[in-house]
């Protein structure tokens, strides 16, 4: 790797976050891939994980004072998933600092969605080593803001559509959905995933393709819960009519 557009990238990434390391090699220890180093970024990710979490939970709790705890930890799965950090790590440029091993640079590694997700929280965590945990939250803050300003706070859009199928049919008493992946060709950005969501005893086998597992599983899950909504609707429970005397009615 040019060392000099490497470092050009550092700073690109130093400037987008707001925070210059008195440190540099907390910021590359950061971004190297175990296939590149023993001296790689999982422990970093173990902590940046906590700070990602705490500081999403804070911000959904300040801005959402009247939502029940229930659809705030929706919320805040949704804002923290792996998607959803490898997005903001590329707003940031993050696949242009990371250190890769020759395979993963080779299978483009650096816009994989795990290894981008993992260097996002490894770099909060190596934020909070150069100067501490209030420095950290400040990088998240400014990554998550307009995130958690657009947040859906819907009660059924809030929770994704693994989540709603599964509600669905432990509604009725059905057996919770089997996943499986039924192909998968490629690698890196070009890899392409085939998923089978089924209903089991219910007879329905949906399918989806998408650049990563989890998103072909969100996919094929929305489908089976369209299906399953149609030929098995959940009705709130009814309420109990009072009589004129102010008696529940029986």
């Amino acid at each position: 790797m040019n060392k000099t557009l490497h470092a050009a990238a550092l700073r690109r990434i130093e400037d987008k976050i707001g925070h210059r390391f008195a440190d540099p090699a907390l910021l590359l220890r950061a971004l190297t891939h175990r296939s590149h180093s023993s001296a790689h970024n999982e422990r970093f990710e173990f902590v940046g994980d906590s700070i990602l979490n705490y500081t999403v939970a804070k911000m959904l709790f300040d801005a959402y004072p009247d939502l029940p705890e229930g659809r705030l930890s929706r919320l805040r799965a949704n804002l923290v998933n792996q998607d959803t950090l490898a997005e903001t790590a590329a707003t940031i440029g993050l696949g242009d600092g990371l250190l890769l091993g020759a395979g993963e640079l080779k299978s483009g590694g650096f816009r994989r969605p795990s290894i981008l997700a993992d260097a996002l929280e490894a770099l909060f965590a190596a934020v909070s080593f150069d100067a501490d945990f209030a420095a950290a939250e400040a990088v998240v803050r400014r990554l998550f803001a307009e995130r958690v300003r657009s947040a859906d706070c819907g009660e059924t859009e809030a929770k994704d559509a693994k989540t709603r199928l599964q509600e669905a049919l432990q509604a009725h008493r059905f057996a919770l959905p089997k996943y499986r992946i039924e192909h998968q060709e490629g690698e890196g950005s070009d890899a392409r995933f085939t998923v089978s969501c089924d209903l089991g005893e219910l007879g329905f086998i949906s399918t989806a393709e998408a650049s990563s597992r989890r998103a072909a599983e969100q996919q094929a899950a929305a489908e089976a819960f369209t299906w399953l909504a149609e030929r098995h609707p959940v009705s709130a429970p009814a309420k109990k009519r009072k009589s004129r005397h102010g008696k529940k009615a029986v």
